[in-house]
């Protein structure tokens, strides 16, 4: 009789998980959008620019969707540059021919061309974004993705009165594209940017709030090549959740976000209703590099801040910033993160990597004008992972050439530990300056727990490199500065709530340690998100297996891929 009992409360359950699972289903909806990728002529710092913007906007359109949603995004190409829309973070579990890095996942979209995106969200809420992933596109072609819980579900925190998002970018007064080709042409750093940007605007954005309420403002950087601090002036942040995860909240002044992150931070209304700044500028670890130094500004208005007396304007209360070097803030602040609960950390590791990120120096080519050379000492800059300067693909993408099984596009021998191992953070030998060049691939069996030591170099200069990984969240278990050493740095290991994220800070002349477990198929680019970066081959690619069934393998590309 007891056992009997037992089976009908368990399918009784079975029954109601099942019913619960249904309605979430039901609940779910499919969002259809176009972007039309055009040129726009924009005005800004008093001087107007053609870019590329989407649909006209810049930033382009947010993108508002539930946890267990899927999307139907088609981009039509009518600019003269080609195009890709990479959507940062997002899992695309077993559609990586969605995911949009230029010759890795899919060929470009020629001008006049199509694609659509077609993904779901799934176990994922807070804050993305999408952006360009060709050339220095992105510059402009960029918008936010903000991803609620499933209809029925709530906030793990009291719900916010109203909700806003802040994305800061970076402004040429010049077309991007022309400055990275010149940078290109001359071997040299490119310029600087001329002013960063909040939703678009280097100053006059206002986010509204009312006295006594709890909002969220979901705080994305996607600017191009710079780490920027933010804070708002005498109000406390409190952090709730990071690259579309939840974290433990913890309050701070300022925040630091390395180009890719998103943080997502409660604020209370509880002070004088007046008008503060909301304020960003660059955290600039790189010593004697040149960056932007301007800081920009939004205002935070509070709905009952009295009206300034005629002919009297009253300035907006200003924050304090930090130093822009100021490694100590950054770092107090990147290793304040947990997960809100107790977390199953990959263990018995698989594949255990320890993989270097710098930059380099190529000698001048025999026989180039010195104006190609224009590095310090006639050289031309360059950067890699173990000694690998990543060489994008041209004929085909990466995933393509692994699907069709299309030879010569690709080598599978991407080391696993630097080539030559060395003082990292010290004094680099110049025979290590100079990297290899290719397109080598590190392949991962379905199912595997990987464990990668990043490990930062002071080659030419040492700096914080924003990480970013294609395709998975990974926890961060540790980091820390100098060279990693597994005998006494194991022990920092956080394997009980580490934070689950897509980019990870790796401090300057530091490491940090990730794990994630290999269940996606596909091809997954791994780049620091220092856009100068990528494009002197600071990346690498894994090369992720089918597993078993319909759900562990790569779904079939679609009739509209496009062609190279």
């Amino acid at each position: 009789m007891g056992c009997r009992n037992g089976s009908s409360a368990l399918s009784l359950l079975s029954l109601l998980l099942l019913f619960a699972s249904a309605v979430s289903l039901a609940n779910a909806k499919t969002h259809y959008h176009d972007f039309v990728i055009q040129e726009t002529k924009v005005t800004k710092l008093c001087k107007t620019q053609t870019v590329m913007t989407v649909n006209g906007q810049l930033p382009g359109p947010t993108l508002e969707v539930n946890n267990g949603d899927s999307l139907v995004i088609n981009v039509v190409n009518r600019a003269k540059e080609n195009v890709t829309i990479h959507w940062h973070g997002v899992r695309q579990i077993t559609t990586a021919w969605a995911d949009g890095p230029e010759f890795i996942t899919q060929c470009p979209i020629r001008p006049g061309g199509s694609y659509t995106y077609r993904f779901k969200i799934s176990g994922q809420e807070g804050t993305l974004w999408w952006h360009a992933h060709s050339s220095w596109v992105r510059a402009t072609v960029y918008g936010a993705l903000v991803i609620r819980p499933k209809e029925g579900d709530s906030y793990p925190f009291p719900k916010p009165k109203r909700d806003s998002v802040v994305l800061l970018g970076e402004w040429w007064n010049a077309n991007p594209l022309d400055v990275i080709r010149e940078a290109m042409r001359t071997g040299g750093a490119p310029n600087i940017s001329d002013a960063y940007t909040i939703n678009g605007q280097p100053e006059t954005v206002i986010v509204p709030i009312d006295s006594g309420e709890t909002n969220l403002i979901r705080v994305i950087n996607s600017g191009l090549n710079q780490q920027l601090f933010f804070t708002i002036a005498n109000h406390k942040l409190t952090v709730v959740g990071a690259d579309a995860s939840y974290v433990k909240p913890f309050t701070t002044n300022v925040l630091m976000l390395g180009p890719g992150q998103t943080t997502d931070v409660l604020i209370k209304a509880d002070q004088p209703p007046a008008r503060y700044y909301i304020a960003a500028r660059a955290y600039a670890s790189a010593q004697g590099a040149p960056f932007d130094n301007t800081t920009t500004t939004a205002i935070l208005e509070y709905k009952s801040a009295p009206c300034p007396a005629k002919g009297i304007s009253s300035k907006p209360v200003m924050p304090t910033l930090p130093a822009y070097n100021d490694t100590a803030t950054a770092t107090a602040f990147t290793t304040s993160f947990r997960s809100p609960k107790k977390v199953e950390v990959p263990t018995n590791i698989d594949e255990n990597l320890f993989i270097t990120a710098g930059l380099g120096i190529n000698p001048c080519p025999r026989g180039a004008p010195a104006s190609s050379c224009q590095a310090p000492n006639r050289t031309r800059f360059t950067a890699s992972m173990n000694n690998m300067s990543f060489v994008l693909p041209s004929n085909f993408s990466v995933l393509q050439a692994h699907h069709h099984g299309v030879p010569g596009v690709f080598t599978t021998d991407f080391p696993a530990k630097p080539p030559v191992a060395f003082d990292y953070t010290g004094n680099v030998s110049r025979s290590l300056w100079q990297p290899t060049r290719g397109t080598k691939v590190y392949k991962l069996k379905y199912g595997a727990k990987v464990q990668i030591v990043l490990q930062g170099t002071s080659i030419f200069t040492a700096e914080n490199h924003p990480i970013h990984l294609h395709g998975y969240d990974f926890y961060i278990l540790a980091e820390g500065f100098g060279n990693f050493n597994p005998a006494t740095d194991t022990s920092k290991f956080n394997l009980v709530d580490p934070p689950l994220r897509n980019t990870a800070s790796l401090p300057v002349n530091g490491w940090a340690v990730i794990r994630f477990v290999a269940d996606n198929p596909g091809a997954w680019i791994m780049h620091c998100h220092l856009d100068v970066h990528i494009g002197w081959g600071l990346a690498t690619v894994f090369l992720v297996d089918n597993g078993i069934g319909e759900m562990e393998t790569l779904q079939q590309p679609p009739a509209d891929l496009p062609v190279c």
